[in-house]
């Protein structure tokens, strides 16, 4: 089953992040036999990053080991309302102040899969408590 990359990752590859790039670069590379995945919603989000254009997207993708074509399905649909709707719960009684809609549908896409890789852990916690995250900006434990 393959790990889903958020959006904060890719970026920090695609744009040379000072401080993150290197680590988020090391995480994929543990992970990519497991599988690598980005959420339609990702995709879409790194775009200005590359230009807006279709062809820089293959080719940064291709680059990682990200296939272009994950379906999302309708299970990643039900997933993304149920959280959705636990968000705007929380959000009418105070509880939460940013409107996180691509956080709930990359989580909502990462519950079917391995879990996801993440340096907005804290976000998808909320949201999503059983998914199993990687934050690529903490070492890594050894057993």
């Amino acid at each position: 089953m393959s790990w889903v990359i958020d959006t904060c990752v890719l970026l920090d590859i695609a744009l040379g992040d000072p401080k993150f790039a290197i680590g988020s670069a090391q995480a994929l590379d543990r992970l990519r036999e497991e599988g690598l995945v980005a959420c339609p919603v990702t995709l879409v989000e790194i775009a200005p990053a590359l230009g807006g254009r279709p062809d820089a997207a293959r080719t940064f993708c291709a680059g990682i080991g990200i296939p272009l074509d994950t379906v999302w399905t309708a299970d990643d649909t039900l997933a993304g309302m149920k959280a959705w709707n636990a968000y705007v719960a929380a959000k009418r009684a105070g509880l939460s102040a940013k409107r996180p809609i691509a956080d709930i549908l990359i989580g909502a896409f990462a519950q079917r899969r391995r879990g996801l890789i993440t340096r907005n852990a804290a976000e998808f916690r909320r949201w999503f408590g059983a998914l199993t995250i990687v934050d690529p900006a903490k070492p890594v434990r050894r057993r």
